[in-house]
């Protein structure tokens, strides 16, 4: 119980999946927990919604979960006895060519290797030791900057994911190679010129290879309720519909976590911070936005690649030529002619998301800051050059652009759904250089969110980690860097 000073021990403000990470942490070590969240639903960016028309679920923001299957935070909680089930695809993700075949990742990396023609040797070389590594790597990876064991373990990893994207497929002689990971690293929304996109495309790679890129049955938002129903059940307390504008509107408690990016947390707690600190959060950088579209579909997208059809996600870009122009129009401010287009089809595993004999898909690409173009056309006419057809399955469709999204997850700055730019110089040190990026300057004030190590994905380490440092300075609590599995 809080002392008599303190109506709680701990106040979360932000009930996506970094600030339900927190608040179970916090509540697990025995504290008083309550928990804000301004939308009527908790999640973040893990919820689902009827977006398109009754009875078709869409995930509004993420909907395929690398990171949470191998998060170590999640792996310590019951979530599969509360109701959570992760679905696997057969094929993790395609990418289709333009002649109509596809590589894929699947959890084999022979038969990954082998979708790549000429370069499985090169494939196999060039991922098995992260692979052969993962288990170790992924507590070292979903962590901020520490001193481990695992030293050479990490080194060996930066020296090979600190290339860039486009030095890296140099080692493919084949296009089907040079693109298929070009596609993963286009997830670190970065030109692949830069330092550490290679880094995106290993990690995505391994986990594919070693847990899967599943789909959430009933929709993501079941993680987000889950998780929530979790933290109840230990005591704690959840408060939906009510934004938190300013710290002054919350009672007294010992510390205070906020699942916000630097924006929101100089208009929340401005007036606490020093001035130091927040000319350092005005210089944090937000990156690219998105625009998405969701579609209820009345039969599943008609790829030419057989091997799309099972995918549970699907790069559209082509060549590594065309993601790594588009990639790089998009930072400088500008629209390609073919965006990237990221998209996933989770009714192909889970028949709860449509009535039957019915389809969802999710797609988007990647935009300026704060865009305001409409970017339907271009997406669906990067699908229809691979899906000949696709317009006609449509029955329905939703759209979201950056400031919509923004609108729907405050932390979306500008359609930034990463909480800022995965830079080198600004990801083990978001949001700024700190001895801890978890504190900020003023006591028992707490960052908890994306804009914190290790950065953007439904992991909820950003969570654990900011909990974590909270109890060992305020509460004398301390905490494995790893949580532990349960027995």
């Amino acid at each position: 119980m809080p002392s008599n000073h303190y109506e709680y021990d701990a106040i979360i403000v932000g009930a996506g999946p970094n600030g339900l990470a927190a608040a179970i942490t916090l509540q697990q070590a025995g504290l008083s927990v309550w928990l804000l969240e301004g939308h009527d639903q908790v999640g973040g960016g893990a919820r689902s919604a009827a977006l398109t028309v009754p009875l078709f679920v869409h995930d509004v923001c993420s909907a395929v979960h690398p990171l949470a299957a191998a998060s170590p935070f999640f792996a310590s909680l019951p979530l599969n006895d509360l109701g959570l089930h992760y679905l696997y695809p057969d094929i993790d993700a395609a990418h289709p060519f333009a002649d109509g075949s596809a590589a894929i990742l699947t959890r084999s990396v022979a038969q990954t290797a082998d979708s790549l023609g000429e370069d499985a040797s090169a494939y196999l070389k060039w991922i098995q030791p992260v692979v052969d590594r993962w288990e170790r790597l992924v507590p070292q990876l979903l962590a901020p900057l520490h001193g481990s064991s695992e030293a050479l373990v990490m080194a060996r990893f930066g020296w090979k994911g600190f290339s860039p994207a486009l030095r890296s497929v140099r080692r493919f002689e084949g296009k089907r190679a040079r693109a298929f990971c070009a596609g993963m690293a286009a997830h670190s929304f970065l030109p692949l010129t830069y330092a550490g996109t290679t880094a995106f495309a290993l990690v995505l790679l391994a986990a594919g290879h070693c847990g899967g890129w599943p789909v959430i049955g009933g929709g993501s938002a079941r993680l987000s309720e889950v998780l929530a129903t979790y933290f109840q059940s230990l005591g704690g307390r959840i408060q939906t519909g009510t934004y938190v504008t300013s710290l002054k509107s919350l009672p007294a408690s010992r510390v205070v976590l906020l699942d916000v990016t630097p924006r929101q947390l100089l208009n929340i707690a401005g007036d606490a911070l020093s001035p130091h600190y927040i000319k350092q959060l005005n210089r944090y950088r937000y990156g690219p936005g998105v625009f998405k579209v969701d579609w209820a579909l009345r039969e599943p997208i008609p790829f030419t690649a057989p091997a799309c059809r099972k995918a549970g996600t699907v790069h559209l870009g082509n060549s590594c030529e065309e993601i790594a122009q588009a990639e790089e129009r998009v930072w400088s401010g500008g629209y390609p002619p073919h965006p990237f287009v990221l998209l996933a089809q989770p009714s192909i595993l889970d028949p709860t998301r449509a009535p039957r004999d019915r389809h969802t898909a999710w797609a988007y690409c990647h935009v300026p800051q704060a865009s305001s173009r409409d970017m339907t056309q271009a997406i669906e006419d990067q699908i229809e050059r691979f899906a000949p057809g696709f317009r006609d399955c449509i029955l329905a469709r939703h759209t979201m652009s950056p400031l919509e999204l923004e609108a729907y997850n405050p932390n979306y700055i500008g359609g930034d759904i990463q909480g800022g730019t995965m830079q080198l110089g600004q990801l083990f040190t978001r949001p700024v250089l700190r001895m801890s990026p978890y504190r900020t300057s003023a006591p028992g004030i707490y960052l908890c969110s994306s804009s914190t190590p290790p950065g953007g994905g439904v992991h909820g380490m950003c969570g654990y980690h900011a909990a974590r440092r909270a109890l060992r300075d305020v509460f004398d609590i301390r905490l494995p860097r790893t949580p532990a599995r349960p027995a």
